[in-house]
């Protein structure tokens, strides 16, 4: 072992990122790992902009002081809470200005084994490094959590993919590639991809696209009584989910499983619906077999007539979203995932953000289960990171241990 320390946060988005700046305000010693915003930098294709609005398209700092406003006020770049889509380049240039100013000890390494220890934890990155903590925050994000169809892996790896794996689009020029989804990254992907020169066809099981509708400064008076402004949207049920995710977990677990799963639903910006105008859609399409040949994929589809469809390609792209699941979580040791309780296949945690495995805590995609689905957004870093950091200010003294009370007591308050 190389070193021990109190607290170690795995993952460096918007979680990870807002939890560390506050962990620093509060004086804790604490490790970060990860490599910041990695998803927005190397995931999401180049061109994209965030459906999401101004208002929620920013990280947390403790005095509220370094938001996407106040960022793009500082470098005197267009910024709107509502009605003006934010880049994915001025997001991700966000993002790493607030970790070199909160973050900037962070380590550059990914988690490739955590193992429970008598006391504490032991931590083993990719660069061969081990270490001890007493306590871990597993702010890992998306990634982990990719979904692809069950007929597509029948395909040759080459013929398709998530996309996730696609930044640079401009590889696909000239080639005929299939999208499936119906949500904003499959429209935006389609989109994207037809304007590199590459001949898309978007398929999706839904018999109608859905686009958010844009908002902004002109909405009446009437129209803010009846669907107030909140950084998932408008509406009084996205206020609610917005500004009280404590409350959510009184809930019973399959109420919240499927409000989570159900919310908002699949898709595309606003501003994004012209520009799909000129890629071929087919609605209404279950996949249901793939195969491949030397040099093409050839997809399956029924509707809801069961009239049969067949589509030629070069290459399939599954933007088909993700699926949170603790067992896709590989760096977590068999002894961890045994004494995890669950939820839906996500961790059960605590009003703290603390798995029934002291010391292990969850943020992020993984913890919606628990306080619904404002934490599938950025958004959720703010109250993730003031509820989870109070509680590891008051619970951690400066050998790391729990303060003040028995493990017991804190394996007993994952449950409501």
């Amino acid at each position: 072992m190389s070193s021990s320390t109190e607290i170690t946060i795995v993952g460096a988005g918007p979680y990870g990122l807002s939890i560390a700046a506050h962990l620093k305000h509060l004086g804790l010693g604490f490790r970060i790992v990860g490599s910041p915003m990695h998803t927005w930098r190397t995931h999401m294709p180049k061109g994209m902009h965030l459906k999401s609005a101004g208002l929620s398209a920013t990280l947390f700092d403790p005095e509220r002081k370094f938001s996407l406003k106040d960022y793009c006020r500082q470098h005197g770049l267009p910024y709107e809470d509502e009605g003006l889509p934010i880049s994915l380049e001025l997001f991700t240039q966000y993002g790493m200005a607030f970790q070199q100013r909160f973050a900037p000890q962070l380590e550059e390494a990914k988690l490739v084994s955590l193992q429970k220890l008598r006391e504490g934890f032991e931590l083993t990155l990719d660069n061969g490094e081990r270490f001890t903590s007493g306590k871990v925050v597993l702010a890992v994000g998306i990634d982990y959590f990719r979904y692809v169809p069950a007929p597509l892996k029948s395909l040759h790896s080459e013929h398709y993919s998530h996309s996730a794996e696609h930044h640079d689009l401009a590889k696909f020029a000239g080639k005929d590639v299939a999208i499936i989804g119906s949500g904003s990254s499959a429209i935006d992907m389609a989109v994207l991809l037809n304007e590199v020169g590459a001949r898309p066809t978007l398929v999706a099981r839904r018999k109608t696209l859905n686009f958010n509708q844009k908002e902004g400064r002109t909405r009446g008076m009437l129209s803010r009584l009846l669907a107030p402004m909140s950084g998932l949207g408008p509406g009084w049920k996205n206020l609610l989910c917005a500004s009280a995710p404590g409350l959510f977990r009184y809930l019973p677990d399959q109420a919240r499983i499927r409000i989570t799963k159900d919310f908002l639903g699949p898709s595309g910006a606003w501003f994004i619906q012209e520009r799909l105008d000129k890629v071929p859609v087919m609605l209404g399409q279950r996949l249901f077999s793939a195969s491949s040949t030397q040099d093409k994929a050839s997809l399956y589809f029924v509707d809801a007539s069961d009239k049969i469809s067949e589509l030629e390609v070069d290459h399939v792209v599954a933007a088909t979203g993700y699926k949170a699941d603790l067992g896709s979580i590989s760096f977590l040791s068999p002894e961890i995932r045994l004494q995890m309780r669950t939820i839906g296949n996500t961790p059960r945690l605590s009003a703290n953000f603390e798995s029934s495995v002291p010391g292990i805590y969850f943020a992020g995609p993984s913890t919606a289960n628990n306080f619904g689905p404002l934490m599938r957004f950025a958004l959720g870093a703010g109250y993730t990171s003031r509820k989870l950091t109070r509680h590891l200010f008051q619970t951690t003294d400066e050998r790391g241990n729990v303060a003040g009370r028995p493990q017991a007591a804190v394996s007993s308050q994952y449950q409501p």
